[in-house]
């Protein structure tokens, strides 16, 4: 094996820095905050923080149906961008408007409508002495406060992707820090009763949290609207709101797999909580902490994951099919170097981080022993996530669909579901059994990059 197959290029690296950097600093920002966030939470108490997990998890499957909703748009924008069709930029940005408005009606509706029979999935006796009824109360608390923070993530959720489809990643993450800031600072104030403010607990980080997304939401709008000139898709983007019938057939052909993707694989990892749940409530405690730490090293991936579908869709959309394969291949090796060490940092942090939550020593340490298994795996997660970035890149939405939730639900899912119900393995087996199932999707991912299925010039061919 030839490592140089493996190793770019300086200029293939600082193209990489420029893309992947501020996506990064934006997600580990947003991530060490919400970190802090939960932290505070947990300051208060065992049962709200369980509350707040609960409903973040149910939360969870809304981000990631607007993230798959505007993925099959955003492929075709970054070819788009990439081929210098600004007025094919236009059409796929007004698309979302329409796929971010939709999700954002249809999930508010289910969370009123259904939102308590949702949270109870989650909440089951254990082996301490925790309190099921004012867990329940806690979440809903804070579930119909975070109902108001759907509309605007929703929205810049469509602006933000288009400007770092188009080559602009550093604003999103300007406003993407600016409002963890803000998020940051008005929890202290407002879950602690500081500065004169009342004590609200768990009602006062759903509030901060609101607010924020509106600053983030106003930035990221108002930006984009006074830089016209380098956003040229703003020229023709409003002028009609009609979308040409064969961009929304691609539109519909390439995105729809992603969305019922990105639905089954968020719903299958909610699912994946309340069959921990199962092990008691200090088990959705722990989990939780093992997901809110895990979510700040998961960063290195999902970033890498935003910069190979950048990356690649643009040499795609450029027709410079070859380049396109010998890029990917390095990125994807990038990947997993980079998601090693930051398995080795995560490891090393797995002791110390839940000491700093308001919980029993039962808790804390599941969460460390849980934390140390996610690192294990980090390189795994690294290669299985740039393998479907990779594919997404090329339009094979449906072939991702079968790799990512397709693959969750008839393998992962049923096995956590027979644990949980019908074995006795504690909660550390358990999860380390399941996590075992990446392994298998490791080598279907090398597989379908192989066959090269991928490569192809969406727009111009």
């Amino acid at each position: 094996m030839r490592l140089e197959k493996y190793i770019g290029s300086r200029a293939f690296y600082r193209k990489l820095y420029l893309i992947l950097i501020p996506i990064l600093i934006q997600n580990v920002i947003t991530n060490f905050v919400n970190l802090l966030d939960n932290i505070m939470v947990g300051q208060v108490g065992t049962e709200p923080m369980s509350g707040v997990a609960i409903v973040n998890q149910l939360l969870f499957v809304f981000n990631l149906c607007i993230f798959g909703g505007l993925a099959g748009a955003g492929i075709l924008t970054a070819q788009y961008y990439g081929s210098g069709d600004s007025r094919g930029v236009a059409d796929t940005f007004r698309a979302k408007l329409y796929i971010a408005a939709s999700a954002a009606a249809v999930f508010i509706g289910i969370f009123l409508l259904g939102g308590e029979t949702l949270i109870r999935q989650f909440i089951h006796e254990g082996g301490e002495d925790l309190d099921m009824a004012l867990t329940l109360r806690h979440a809903k608390d804070y579930l119909e406060i975070m109902l108001l923070q759907i509309p605007p993530f929703a929205l810049q959720m469509a602006y933000s992707s288009t400007l770092r489809e188009t080559g602009e990643t550093v604003l999103p993450m300007k406003a993407g820090i600016t409002a963890v800031l803000v998020n940051l600072i008005l929890n202290y104030i407002l879950i602690f009763g500081k500065l004169g403010a009342p004590v609200l607990g768990v009602e006062g980080a759903a509030i901060a949290t609101v607010i924020a997304r509106y600053v983030e939401c106003a930035i990221i709008v108002v930006w984009t609207h006074s830089h016209r000139s380098k956003n040229r898709f703003l020229e023709t983007a409003f002028a009609s709101w009609h979308i040409p019938a064969s961009t929304l057939k691609r539109i519909a052909v390439i995105g729809l797999p992603l969305l019922v993707n990105e639905f089954l694989w968020s719903s299958g990892m909610t699912f994946l909580g309340q069959c921990y749940s199962m092990r008691g409530l200090e088990a959705v405690s722990a989990d939780n902490i093992r997901r809110t730490v895990s979510n700040l090293f998961f960063c290195a991936f999902l970033s890498m994951g935003n910069a190979i579908a950048i990356i690649v869709g643009q040499i795609l959309g450029a027709g410079e099919l070859e380049r396109a394969v010998d890029e990917d291949r390095k990125l994807i090796a990038f990947s997993v170097v980079l998601c090693a060490a930051v398995g080795v940092v995560m490891g090393l942090f797995a002791p110390l981080m839940p000491r700093v939550y308001n919980t029993s020593d039962n808790v804390r340490s599941l969460a460390s022993q849980l934390i140390v298994v996610t690192a294990v795996f980090m390189p795994v997660y690294g290669f299985t996530n740039a393998c479907y970035f990779t594919l997404r890149a090329g339009g094979q939405s449906f072939v991702t669909f079968l790799f990512d939730s397709c693959y969750q639900w008839t393998l992962v899912v049923p096995l956590a579901f027979v644990l949980s119900r019908y074995t006795d393995l504690p909660l550390v087996p358990m999860s380390i059994a399941i996590e075992c199932m990446e392994l298998i999707k490791c080598i279907l991912g090398y597989y379908l990059v192989k066959k090269r299925t991928w490569v192809k010039d969406l727009v111009n061919g």
